[in-house]
């Protein structure tokens, strides 16, 4: 497949094409992983944005601020329009500013700082580099593995696909948290470039967001959600972490 223009990317990112032509360009985007890691960022972005404004934009408009927007006297179709425009900028405005907070990174942390984080680091660096045994169960036992350990964990376990990033799930392994069960997904990309997801009972409410750490050389992007840390880990530049970390988390809340 030639390469594949922005408006046909756009369309894959937003799950616009059809079965065949989707996965024409999701196989055209695993030999790319630049391009890849781009429309991946955009999947992120506009799941986060769903996230974060879709309640709010379901709801019904107040009557009162209807009433100000008409200055008090029916609607007019001028004032309905200037009233659903003053509206878009608003939404536009409140988007705008969730897009700048979430991809704004604060200053590195040492991990050792963070539990979450410094779990995550240390098993990224023992088993990252094992050749025989880097997990318990394989990717080929996938459904058991996310069983096994969605079993142990008491909270459902979900492999995230990678693959348009260039990233194969190798498998996993049980864990000992700082709260209990941990569960250690495990990635590998054709150059063998492996990328750890750590998963644990965590109740930082200030990790909320996504927060940058690093730990002897393995860097660590790292969030709670529900009750559940999430952490990221790898020895990849900041920046291509934080795409692949934003794919991870719309995977977790599609």
């Amino acid at each position: 497949m030639k390469q594949p223009d922005n408006t046909l990317l756009h369309a894959f990112a937003d799950g616009q094409l059809e079965a065949a032509e989707h996965t024409n360009v999701a196989q055209w985007l695993a030999t790319h992983p630049e391009t890849a890691a781009e429309v991946a960022g955009w999947q992120a972005q506009s799941a986060a944005m769903h996230g974060a404004y879709d309640p709010t934009l379901d709801e019904p408009v107040p009557a009162r601020l209807l009433t100000a927007a008409r200055g008090g006297a029916p609607a007019s179709n001028g004032s309905r329009w200037g009233m659903a425009a003053a509206i878009g900028w608003l939404a536009i405005g409140l988007v705008g500013g969730f897009i700048a907070g979430r991809n704004t990174d604060t200053a590195p942390t040492t991990a050792a700082q963070i539990p979450l984080a410094r779990q995550a680091a240390v098993a990224h660096a023992v088993y990252a580099p094992e050749v025989r045994h880097p997990v318990e169960v394989g990717a080929d036992q996938r459904d058991h593995l996310l069983g096994w350990l969605s079993k142990r964990l008491g909270h459902p376990i979900v492999a995230p696909a990678l693959e348009p990033l260039g990233y194969q799930l190798v498998g996993g392994r049980l864990l000992s948290g700082e709260s209990g069960p941990g569960a250690l997904l495990m990635y590998e990309d054709a150059s063998g470039e492996r990328l750890t997801l750590f998963v644990s009972a965590d109740t930082d409410e200030n990790a909320t967001a996504f927060r940058f750490a690093e730990h002897d050389k393995v860097n660590v992007f790292y969030w709670v959600d529900a009750g559940y840390g999430y952490a990221l880990s790898g020895t990849l530049p900041r920046e291509r972490l934080l795409t692949v970390a934003t794919s991870v988390y719309r995977a977790l809340n599609p």
